[in-house]
């Protein structure tokens, strides 16, 4: 059996100036975090290490949204030295996992762009787990759900802090063991299913159902 490795990452933004003429992307990567899962899909481990960015910054939107300040990523190690300490960290059988593909395209297109050469990175990249996906497909739903919006649905204490990338990670990891353990059998909050199916089929429309065709991403 695989272990599994919950990602999440933060980005600054590159500034329009710098993307026109010298960065193809519109965000950096600046943050790192991840949990460890044991067989029982229990957390076990954690990973998190800021990343200085070559091209981007912290302005006071990310600053807000993240609590990462420039001062916190002065002397963080560069994307490859990040990315080698989060290798070192990972178990050689691991498959990562995180909210959405934007993750793992992410650390695709820096290391392309940078011309970075870890090797072993491509074996992780090639069998990443789209945990959001895996949501959609539970639901039913053509809709793309925010991990907020997931975490409340399933019925999962949320950890405060979202978009730190640790607590990111530890969220997603929740509702990716739930998942594991229930498959298509998925528990939801009572507040988005009725109580009674039979006897108010006709009286309710569960709360899940009407999200299904709103996308609010």
């Amino acid at each position: 059996m695989s272990t599994y490795a919950v990602v999440d990452l933060e980005m600054c933004m590159v500034p329009k100036r710098i993307k026109r003429y010298i960065c193809p992307y519109r965000n950096e990567l600046i943050q790192i975090g991840a949990v460890l899962l044991d067989d029982n899909l229990e957390i076990i481990d954690s990973f998190v290490t800021f990343v200085a960015p070559r091209f981007g910054e912290i302005d006071k939107f990310i600053h807000e949204l993240t609590g990462i300040s420039q001062k916190d990523l002065e002397g963080a190690p560069d994307i490859q030295d990040a990315l080698e300490l989060f290798l070192a960290w990972l178990p050689e059988d691991a498959v990562l996992v995180s909210w959405s593909k934007s993750d793992e395209m992410q650390i695709r297109k820096e290391v392309e762009h940078k011309e970075i050469h870890i090797p072993e990175l491509q074996k992780y990249l090639d069998s990443w787990i789209d945990c959001q996906d895996t949501f959609s497909e539970l639901m039913d739903a053509p809709k793309v759900y925010r991990l907020s919006e997931a975490l409340i649905i399933a019925d999962i204490d949320l950890q405060d802090g979202a978009h730190d990338a640790l607590v990111d990670a530890r969220n997603t990891a929740l509702l990716f063991a739930k998942m594991e353990r229930e498959g298509d059998e998925l528990q939801l909050s009572p507040y988005y299913v009725c109580s009674d199916a039979e006897t108010t089929a006709s009286m309710c429309t569960p709360f899940a159902e009407l999200l299904k065709d709103f996308n609010c991403a």
